[in-house]
């Protein structure tokens, strides 16, 4: 039998990196298999879903190279399937009408708080007879769960889970207002859908009991369940807003590589050896639930800058000018042109060499394609005093001189040019420096002057000079 996961959010909100972690897993389970990868939007509250919410699901799966195999099902598109399926049990027996009012329901609650029992529902509507309905009350449809024995779920991750079904009560299938809730809707759709393996947070676990049960109920097969530990924070507490960035927008935002987030969400809670660095065909082909942690992983931030780091070293030149390029024109409010493009690309071994992220990367590029004059910051300011400015003058005319603009002679030259002088190459590559990127830092000087080439860069310092 084919292996068909799916991917099943909740469109009230942004891409959560745990969300984005399950859609993963998922992802490269089927792909390992060589089966299929579905998604379902769960869309079934009206009030808080929206289709801004949907895009952004769509946006970050199609960011992280997760595409769906197919058209993504919409649970709210499927109301009239799910209500079937609860008149099914109505008239196999399995299922009953319960007419408790709201108040009921809340003093139902209170005395089992009071006496300190389970809060659960009593079931007296389970055998009574309809007859006794009240009038003008619109009932409920509830599920008969198991008065005896246990449920247990053989989970492919949390091993053998069970629950005595004395602690069940009759959950909710339809509401006073026709509605199917979540539990049924989820069945439903899992089983239309084909779903063999149904991968997602242990937040879950409670619910696969009773989904269990309803699955037997229908006597249909149940799919194989695998609960994930969580993501915690770095303080080992449930990851939320106060530890940063949680949404996958945000880490794309920040200048982060979508496969630096795979390889980085694919270690929070499974392993493969010692393997740190794991490209996606080797994700694919190592991937598997038995390697899969059951305690919480926690949010690394450094680690995943490193990671990063790794990747846009890795990355081919083309494509990171292609990701700065929209930033590096944001900052300057201009579009690029076809000879800024070129020399950003054969700035960005150098460039890339010094970067954990794409943000830093643009920010480091972008002296390469300014227009003159170059901005200086304070430091650079302080470097083009008038002794800095004196030493310019001279290298000026060295390099003015020059017919070979190629990195080792412009190197010997300047070198040359601070022997004669009896001074140290700092005292003339630093206003050079300057003038150049406008800062105290940047790649190597001499690198810098033969990416720029002899005329913007012999112009770019005569805009400084006395």
């Amino acid at each position: 039998m084919s292996i068909i996961t799916r991917f099943a959010p909740s469109p009230t909100g942004y891409l959560h990196i745990g969300g984005a972690r399950t859609a993963l897993f998922n992802w490269l389970y089927a792909r390992h298999h060589g089966g299929s990868f579905l998604l379902r939007i769960e869309d079934t509250d009206r009030l808080r879903s929206t289709k801004e919410a949907v895009d952004a699901i769509f946006d970050g799966l199609h960011w992280l190279g997760l595409d769906a195999d197919e058209a993504p099902v919409y649970q709210s598109q499927r109301t009239d399937r799910h209500i079937e399926i609860a008149n099914e049990l109505l008239e196999n027996g399995l299922a009953y009408h319960c007419y408790c009012s709201p108040e009921e329901l809340t003093e139902m609650r209170a005395t089992a708080k009071r006496e300190g029992k389970p809060i659960r529902y009593d079931g007296r509507w389970r055998d009574r007879d309809q007859s006794e309905a009240p009038s003008g009350v619109k009932p409920t449809v509830r599920f008969k769960s198991p008065l005896d024995g246990t449920t247990l779920i053989h989970d492919l991750v949390q091993k053998d889970v069970s629950v005595e079904n004395a602690q069940l009560d009759d959950m909710v299938l339809l509401r006073a207002d026709g509605t199917p809730t979540y539990m049924l809707s989820v069945v439903v759709d899992d089983h239309d859908m084909g779903i063999t393996d149904v991968i997602r947070g242990d937040d879950h676990l409670t619910n696969a009991f009773r989904q269990t049960q309803i699955y037997r109920a229908l006597a249909w097969q149940t799919p194989k369940f695998a609960h994930l530990p969580l993501i915690h924070g770095p303080d080992g507490s449930k990851l939320s807003k106060r530890h940063g960035a949680i949404g996958v927008a945000a880490y794309r935002e920040m200048g982060f590589l979508p496969e630096a987030i795979r390889n980085y969400l694919l270690r929070l809670g499974w392993s493969h050896g010692d393997e740190e660095i794991i490209p996606t065909d080797r994700a694919i082909e190592w991937f598997g639930l038995d390697a899969v942690g059951r305690s919480s992983a926690r949010i690394d931030m450094q680690k995943l800058e490193n990671l990063n780091g790794h990747y846009l070293r890795e990355e081919k030149d083309a494509r990171l000018v292609g990701l700065i390029a929209p930033k590096i024109e944001g900052v300057l409010d201009q579009k690029l042109t076809t000879e800024n493009e070129d020399r950003l690309f054969r700035a960005m071994p150098g460039l890339k060499a010094r970067a954990k992220d794409l943000n830093e990367l643009a920010e480091n590029a972008t002296f390469y394609v300014r227009s003159r004059p170059i901005p200086l910051n304070k430091k650079a300011e302080k470097l083009l005093s008038e002794e800095g400015r004196a030493y310019l003058v001279k290298v000026v005319t060295t390099l003015a001189e020059i017919d070979s603009w190629e990195e080792n002679a412009l190197e010997a030259a300047i070198q040359d040019l601070a022997e004669a002088d009896g001074i140290k190459l700092g005292k003339l590559a630093q206003p050079l420096r300057a003038a150049l990127t406008g800062s105290n830092v940047s790649p190597g000087i001499f690198e810098v002057l033969a990416i720029l080439g002899k005329i913007e860069a012999l112009n770019r310092l005569r805009d400084v000079l006395p």
